[in-house]
């Protein structure tokens, strides 16, 4: 079998890898494909190497087919096509204790913290397993994980059938909570200034706005009556989203914060006392995220398979990050790291 190491300074090692028997509660799988997530595109530019320790197989977003089980093991069978919940929590501190594992005190984010999927063979506990239906496939099944970064969004938001949402941010996440709130039923516009990106929310049904161009206030306004957005997603992760944000937002309406900002920002609080809005936090996804993501596609919902902009095989993955480093009009790159 084969592993890819992330060596540091934007560099993977192709080497040996070693199929660990599972133990007790635990699966190994035949990986079948992994998704390039903007964190591990950080990983490759080398801004975690202090949490990630390289060399080490990283990657997250993971497919795969069960080649043996562990003891103890009964609601999974050999041959069962998995994905990936890549949170290995402890199940025994306050958020654990509270019902909020994804979030556990001391969460091991597998593919970040320990090894992850960018080999052929891969051994994990069973609790982060999910099923895939047999008409889905292992190529489509890379993408639930950062799907279900949207679902969880989206429910975190509670977004209704009917409302109107602002995505501030067109890359692979945004575009994907614009979809999950479409099939949910709401209106959805993007603000994005990529032209490729603008061009792709417009070719999935979406509206959208490039707030270079165009006063992204008043085209909301436009769009709703003057009301402003029931909700708003804050995904780019840049300074003048968090002015946006707010002097879009309507009366009462629902700011989520998933991007992941750096440094402090000052955000505007007399809006938020003037317009009662609600801030809400938005990190990683749960269990029922992960289901209500497989359903999507299950159904046809969402047309998972126009986020791959390439595949390639997993003796390829140098050249896949560099890809995706070069390429603003990619959206999601995927490792095959069981086909040559």
């Amino acid at each position: 079998m084969q592993a890819a190491h992330y060596i540091g300074n934007k560099s993977f090692e192709i080497g040996e890898g070693h199929a660990i028997a599972p133990q007790a509660g635990e699966v190994r799988l035949n990986v079948g494909y992994v998704g390039i997530c903007g964190t591990d595109m950080h990983i490759y530019h080398g801004v975690m190497d202090q949490r990630v320790a390289p060399p080490q197989v990283i990657g997250h977003e993971v497919s795969g087919t069960i080649v043996e089980l562990g003891s103890g093991v009964s609601d999974y069978a050999i041959g069962d096509k998995v994905v990936v919940r890549p949170l290995d929590y402890c199940g025994d501190c306050p958020a654990c204790d509270a019902g909020n594992s994804h979030v556990c005190h001391n969460l091991n984010f597998m593919g970040i913290d320990s090894a992850g999927g960018f080999q052929s063979s891969w051994t994990v506990p069973v609790k982060t397993l999910h099923k895939l239906p047999a008409h889905v496939s292992l190529k489509s099944g890379a993408l639930i994980e950062p799907l279900s970064v949207a679902c969880h969004d989206v429910a975190r938001s509670r977004l209704k059938v009917g409302e109107k949402a602002v995505v501030i941010g067109g890359g692979p996440i945004g575009q994907l909570i614009a979809q999950v709130g479409k099939a949910l039923g709401a209106e959805v516009m993007i603000s994005e200034l990529n032209e490729s990106r603008l061009a792709f929310a417009k070719e999935h049904g979406i509206k959208t706005v490039n707030p270079v161009e165009q006063d992204i206030k008043a085209v909301v306004n436009e769009w709703t009556h003057g009301k402003g957005a029931d909700v708003v997603y804050e995904v780019s992760g840049v300074a003048p989203a968090i002015d946006a944000m707010t002097e879009i937002a309507a009366v009462r309406g629902r700011i989520c914060m998933v991007a992941i900002h750096s440094e402090k920002q000052p955000i505007d609080l007399f809006q938020f006392f003037w317009k009662e809005l609600e801030l809400l936090g938005a990190r990683v996804y749960e269990a029922s995220d992960f289901e209500k993501a497989i359903e999507l596609v299950a159904n046809n919902k969402i047309d998972i398979d126009s986020f791959i902009t390439f595949t390639t095989a997993l003796p390829n993955i140098g050249d896949a990050f560099a890809n995706m480093d070069n390429n603003p009009k990619g959206m999601k790159a995927v490792i095959a790291c069981n086909h040559a």
